[in-house]
């Protein structure tokens, strides 16, 4: 009989910066404030639970929070782990507990300097978990994933560095990255960094976009959100007043406007199947256009996306203000700090009824 596991141990991640609004999401779904969990690297907290991982996790599953990233169990806590430790405690642990039918992965973080890399770690416990399991190795898609982080472990004793190990549905974990990093290649003629950041929102918020459908592109300069959605075959309207990056001039599915956002609504914009907007405004300034540019989604699958710019203080009253203003004609369908976010957060809209044409 396999020995029990601590179930309510949980390693939550988030942006440092955001540190005290991902933890205010701990203390919300738990339904009482906890003593702050101790810190294992800025953003990153060994969190002991009053209820088991699975009932956060699933709630969260269901209700994801928007400045947590990532989640993952601590089950076992290993001191001083060498590669063979390590591997010993998955075949022990985690071999007899993996579902053969469902494809997982293994994930490592190091936290603490060791003698081996995460990919060393990853390699020689999936290739253990395949032979001894029969599962199937999956690290892009997988539906179930072992855990690996490596840390200093929190305390008043002597620093010991500890492994905590877990074993949990990829659902649960709220990213299918390690720690929420969702990394991109670097394209050849990419235009700007930004990409990364619509590229991951898609991905995040599952969007599938019509085939030749129509974009609205607000704040489009230089071009790089544009360039993203003419790879998936939409057709755009690029509205910004400064230039466009000149690889996408000979580009006869991109139409440029020179104008202001606000100009191009009193111009009377077209109808588009996704309207973007990741302008530098205040957040409820970019909320109150979007409420305003939201009759020109004319289509009943017609979508949007925003970024939200926060600033350092009185984040939370900002977007409480931004949420109700965007409530007024659309519906959430999701809020996420994405890795590629900054200051901001990245929201996913949808229209609460097609409006009239």
């Amino acid at each position: 009989m396999l020995p029990d596991l601590n179930d309510r141990q949980a390693i939550l991640t988030a942006d440092p910066g955001f540190a005290a609004l991902a933890l205010a999401e701990l203390d919300q779904a738990l339904g009482a404030p906890l003593s702050p969990p101790p810190q294992l690297a800025p953003g990153i907290w060994l969190a002991s639970l009053p209820v088991s991982f699975g009932e956060l996790a699933e709630q969260w599953r269901q209700h994801p929070p928007i400045f947590v990233r990532h989640l993952c169990p601590a089950q076992v806590a290993l001191p001083r782990p060498s590669a063979a430790s390590l591997a010993e405690t998955i075949r022990a642990q985690f071999v007899a507990r993996l579902d053969p039918s469902q494809s997982f992965s293994v994930q490592t973080r190091l936290l603490a300097e060791t003698d081996y890399k995460p990919f060393d770690v990853n390699s020689a416990l999936a290739a253990l978990l395949v032979a001894e399991s029969g599962a199937v190795l999956d690290v892009r898609q997988p539906q179930q994933v072992v855990s690996v982080v490596v840390a200093v472990a929190p305390g008043r004793g002597a620093p010991v560095r500890t492994a905590y190990l877990g074993l949990s549905l990829a659902c649960h974990n709220l990213s299918d990255w390690a720690g929420g990093v969702r990394r991109f290649r670097r394209e050849a003629g990419q235009i700007s960094r930004a990409e990364f950041k619509l590229l991951e929102a898609l991905e995040q918020f599952r969007i599938e976009l019509p085939p030749r459908g129509t974009a609205l592109d607000l704040g489009a300069a230089p071009g790089g959100w544009t360039r993203v959605l003419r790879q998936r075959e939409q057709y755009v309207t690029a509205v910004d007043p400064a230039g466009l990056h000149p690889s996408l001039a000979p580009d006869k599915g991109v139409r440029h406007k020179r104008l202001t956002a606000e100009a191009y609504l009193a111009e009377g914009p077209d109808s588009y199947d996704l309207i973007v907007n990741d302008m530098r405004l205040d957040a409820r300034d970019s909320a109150r256009l979007m409420v305003a540019y939201a009759p020109y989604l004319y289509y009943p699958h017609g979508a949007a996306l925003i970024t939200l710019k926060l600033p350092e203080t009185g984040r939370e009253t900002i977007l409480d203000h931004s949420f109700h203003i965007l409530r007024q004609v659309y519906t959430v369908a999701g809020a996420r700090q994405l890795f590629h976010n900054r200051s901001e957060i990245t929201v996913y809209l949808k229209p609460l009824r097609p409006a009239a044409g």
